[in-house]
């Protein structure tokens, strides 16, 4: 059994190159989910901290390089990012595991990836050019890659470290001065992640930290000298944000969420969709965007896939993040245990069978049996779950699961199982999602070369190894005009 000592410090703001403290919420705390006691206060931003950090993000925007010499300055500092987030790979984890509720075994191994994610902006940073000569009939025609300018990264508590690690990553990459916000319930880790980046020797402004709730985030969002907002988070929050983007039209990158819809086909395995089922639904204890919501099943099969879910959650060791055996924690937070307990109570009055077979440990943290909710209409099961429960529903056609799954469309993931692979990938084909897995629910990239856009509610844009960097670069064509051009 791991130590269980919680040694967090209070959160701290990086604002124009300095660490200062933030303002404590009085009465407030973040709380270890698996026992509910406080492990340092509930921080904010105030309003004139936040203005230092936007002007001193405009101020180092304005005299920005972008040449090839701060090109390579750039891809070297990265590289020391990574080498410093390796030597902090366990304080990572644990902190990750802590914050999120996720087993320290699996939050370990996201740890352990960081430093390739960071090494990969660095890659692109050093090939991908920043300025293009374009055919012109011999004229100077320049195509450039430029740095939006001053952006905001909000991001969420179920990715705490990976999420943060990431985006600054791509925004720091391709120019970007950041200011970061990290969720209010997930402090610790994003501020670990910008120690490592300010010891590696960021470029003055390259990176800000501040905390807060949803108030500073919006403050920060609505600043006209804010120009792109990258946000991970839900769909009431992320509306607020377009609305707010749309008085100075920033570039957003909003990836929001939803129910994904998981498909099973008539001829599909049941043990392999089983087992799909149950890994899409329990990792990260289910707290991760991308994870099967609704499962549409062959009317033949929902029985049967039903018992094989039951048996298999009934073997799970849920129990405290830090144990090495543990294979689910608790729940990240009050707010989200509170919401997870609604919705399962909205899915039994729908007229769903509620079975929650898993053993809960004797701790008083926020901790619920992987749940399965099977029987109700699916067209009225249409809210984002966001945890390790799935609602089961049965169809009678591939035609009838795919209108069910259209009808209130994810746009972001979704699954689809049976043993016909050609058949699979056409139903897939046809879901209204950025991603369909076929026969897994795994969270890596399906291909070197992956593109995933976000469909409809899911959000703006999209994500994957080749959007990383792009999407915090604007094209600027400059060149010299020829009065033979056609028009």
């Amino acid at each position: 059994m791991a130590s269980k000592e919680i040694t967090m410090p209070q959160p701290v703001n990086y604002i124009a190159d300095e660490w200062s403290e933030c303002e404590a919420v009085h009465g407030a705390w973040n709380v270890d989910p698996n026992t509910r006691e406080p492990v340092h206060r509930l921080v904010t931003t105030a309003p004139d901290d936040l203005e230092r950090a936007l002007r001193h993000a405009e101020r180092v925007y304005d005299i920005g390089r972008w040449d090839e010499d701060a090109r390579r300055e750039r891809a070297d500092m990265l590289e020391r990012a990574a080498e410093i987030i390796e030597t902090r790979a366990e304080d990572i984890a644990r902190t990750d595991s802590l914050t999120s509720g996720t087993p320290i075994s699996v939050t370990r191994k996201v740890a352990a990836f960081l430093p390739a994610r960071i090494r990969a902006s660095a890659s692109d940073l050093r090939t991908v050019p920043r300025v293009t000569a374009l055919a012109a009939d011999g004229r100077d025609v320049r195509l450039y890659k430029v740095p939006w300018g001053p952006a905001a990264i909000l991001t969420p508590w179920n990715g705490p470290s990976f999420i943060p690690a990431a985006k600054i990553a791509s925004a720091i990459a391709a120019g970007c001065p950041v200011i970061l916000k990290p969720s209010e319930h997930a402090p610790s880790s994003a501020q670990i992640i910008v120690e490592c980046f300010v010891q590696a020797g960021l470029p003055s402004g390259a990176l800000q930290l501040v905390h807060g709730t949803g108030d500073v985030g919006a403050t920060l969002t609505a600043d006209s000298r804010i120009k792109i907002v990258s946000f991970t988070g839900g769909p009431g929050a992320g509306r607020a944000i377009a609305r707010a983007a749309a008085e100075d039209f920033k570039v957003l990158q909003l990836e929001l969420g939803g129910n994904n819809p998981a498909l099973v086909l008539d001829d599909a395995d049941l043990d392999v969709a089983a087992d799909g089922i149950l890994d899409g639904t329990t990792k990260l204890n289910g707290q991760w965007c991308e994870g099967p919501g609704k499962i549409l099943a062959h009317r033949s099969l929902v029985d049967p896939l039903l018992e094989a879910l039951t048996e298999r959650i009934a073997k799970l060791v849920v129990g405290h993040s830090l144990d090495e055996d543990v294979e689910i924690g608790p729940i990240s937070n009050a707010p989200h245990f509170q919401t997870l307990q609604r919705r399962i109570e909205e899915l039994r009055e729908l007229g769903s069978t509620i079975r929650q077979p898993a053993q809960l440990p004797e701790l008083d943290g926020f901790f619920l049996s992987p749940t399965v909710a099977a029987g109700a209409d699916p067209a009225a099961a249409t809210a984002e779950l966001f945890g390790p429960v799935v609602s089961l529903h049965a169809v009678d056609s591939d035609d009838e699961a795919l209108r069910v799954a259209n009808a209130n469309p994810s746009g972001l993931d979704a699954y689809v199982f049976g043993a016909d692979t050609d058949r699979a990938i056409d139903v897939g084909s046809r879901i209204l999602s950025g991603e369909v897995r076929v026969n897994g629910a795994k969270l890596a990239d399906l291909g070197d070369d992956s593109a995933q856009s976000f469909w409809g509610p899911a959000g703006i844009g999209g994500h994957g190894p080749a959007e990383s960097v792009r999407v915090f670069c604007g094209d600027r064509v400059v060149g010299v005009d020829s009065p033979d051009l056609p028009l």
